[in-house]
């Protein structure tokens, strides 16, 4: 509508010489690559019923921080094991978000679902909480060479009084086919294991 509404101020050339322009400056300029056909994540099989409230003191809660990652799972795609000194990225696979939002995201709400407690998992108040789940997330990886998928997350429980509990939690999934989906099913059911483990063991 707008082209038709400026039509009568513009002549044809002045119109034909931007677009010209900017064909010339197509093969020149990248506006980033395509986008990807589909965005892959990770959905917690442990879900908290809507209507279903807590409520509590933010300094008894529990916050679950997002797990530190090494560069390699920085990124918004799926590592593969390809040899013990090398890896690739498993092709047409891109996390909608980087892998460590997504794991807090599953075992924030696996706790939440599997607990009593209040748990905070966003926003400025889970630095209050005096209980703090953390740690680092080693891996969320496809080996191709076994077929398997890994997630291994070393978790670290900060108590009040400055008690603190360390405990690693890993789950595979094997006979996984190199395939974006398939890799990533394999690797949300290994996430909804762990996420049990340590809802288990937080209480």
């Amino acid at each position: 509508m707008k082209t038709m509404r400026y039509s009568s101020f513009r002549t044809p050339f002045a119109l034909a010489a931007p677009l010209a322009a900017l064909g010339l400056l197509s093969g020149c300029i990248s506006f980033g690559g395509e986008a990807p056909e589909q965005l892959l994540t990770l959905t917690s099989t442990s879900s908290v019923p809507a209507g279903a409230a807590t409520e509590g003191q933010a300094e008894a809660a529990l916050a679950v921080m997002v797990p530190d990652v090494s560069q390699r799972l920085n990124v918004n795609r799926i590592p593969v094991i390809t040899s013990d000194s090398s890896l690739a990225y498993l092709a047409d696979a891109f996390w909608v978000e980087k892998p460590a939002q997504l794991f807090r995201t599953v075992l924030a709400e696996t706790i939440r679902a599997k607990g009593n407690r209040l748990v905070l998992s966003s926003g400025e108040l889970e630095y209050v909480a005096q209980t703090q789940l953390s740690g680092q997330l080693t891996a969320m990886d496809y080996n191709a060479d076994s077929g398997t998928v890994i997630v291994r997350y070393d978790a670290v429980l900060e108590l009040p009084e400055g008690r603190i509990l360390t405990r690693r939690f890993e789950e595979t999934v094997g006979g996984v086919s190199a395939d974006a989906n398939a890799v990533a099913a394999a690797l949300n059911e290994a996430s909804n294991s762990v996420a049990d483990q340590v809802a288990e063991w937080v209480g």
